[in-house]
């Protein structure tokens, strides 16, 4: 009996050195911090059709063994007349692990054309989980990332050794499923912004053809060959005409912006 409390006890203790000692990834995150705020510009033609505003806050929320996070939020919403026929309204909230930029907690609201979205997810990296908040947990690999937090983590990446056609992928988990994000480095190019030209990156992610694009090269984007990583434009080719995305505003970055 007493062996049998002794296993027990040592049991329990293994377990708290486990989760107290779990080997959480690392990164050196010199892209983004707290308080950048990042405002793009949706454009359909000539029209400007919406907006996409993205922010990094502080939070005392924190993840599992207190690790401090941070929060970041995004918000989509038509603008003018496009609100008359067709009102989108979506706000998406994701809470990064600030050594790691792994998510710990996620949030959608989704309001479009009447259409509406809402999702929890607690992201249970330490364990390997994901908890839908709707009874159901999903087995996941550590450091799996949420539809936002994916954008800050790609913009971590090292690009400094790629060459045109190499592939990045990492893993995304949304709407209870594990998808494989592909992006495709394409070479450097200078933008023309409304602020000026900069120096970019161009990359082509590996989307599906069939469903809402007709080829692979149907999406592209660019991002700044810089620290911040920032993308400053999305072009993307849609039954109807072409929808591109530019960058209008920022502040809080951790480098200037370069513009030639």
């Amino acid at each position: 009996m007493k062996t049998q409390i002794l296993v027990f006890i040592t049991a329990i203790m293994g377990l708290s050195f486990t989760s107290s000692e779990m080997a959480y990834p690392s990164i050196d995150n010199k892209a983004f911090g707290e308080g950048e705020k990042l405002r793009f510009r949706v454009s359909y033609g000539t029209v400007d059709a919406g907006e996409v505003a993205l922010e990094v806050k502080p939070t005392s929320k924190k993840g599992n063994d207190g690790r401090p996070l941070l929060h970041a939020v995004g918000i989509g919403r038509t603008l003018g007349a496009f609100s008359l026929f067709y009102r989108v309204y979506d706000v998406y909230e994701t809470f990064i692990d600030k050594e790691s930029v792994m998510p710990w907690f996620f949030k959608r609201r989704v309001d479009e054309g009447g259409y509406k979205i809402n999702q929890d997810y607690e992201f249970l990296q330490h364990r390997k989980l994901v908890d839908n908040g709707e009874g159901k947990k999903f087995v996941v690999p550590m450091g799996i990332q949420d539809m936002v937090s994916s954008f800050y983590y790609a913009r971590t990446l090292d690009f400094s050794n790629m060459k045109v056609g190499d592939i990045s992928e990492f893993k995304c988990f949304m709407d209870d499923e594990i998808f494989p994000l592909q992006i495709k480095y394409m070479g450097k190019e200078t933008v023309k912004l409304r602020s000026g030209k900069i120096e970019c990156m161009k990359f082509q992610p590996i989307v599906q053809t069939g469903r809402y694009f007709k080829n692979d090269d149907d999406v592209v984007f660019w991002i700044t060959n810089d620290q911040n990583r920032i993308p400053v434009m999305v072009k993307a080719k849609i039954p109807v005409g072409v929808v591109k995305m530019h960058l209008v505003e920022w502040s809080g970055l951790k480098k200037e912006l370069a513009f030639k």
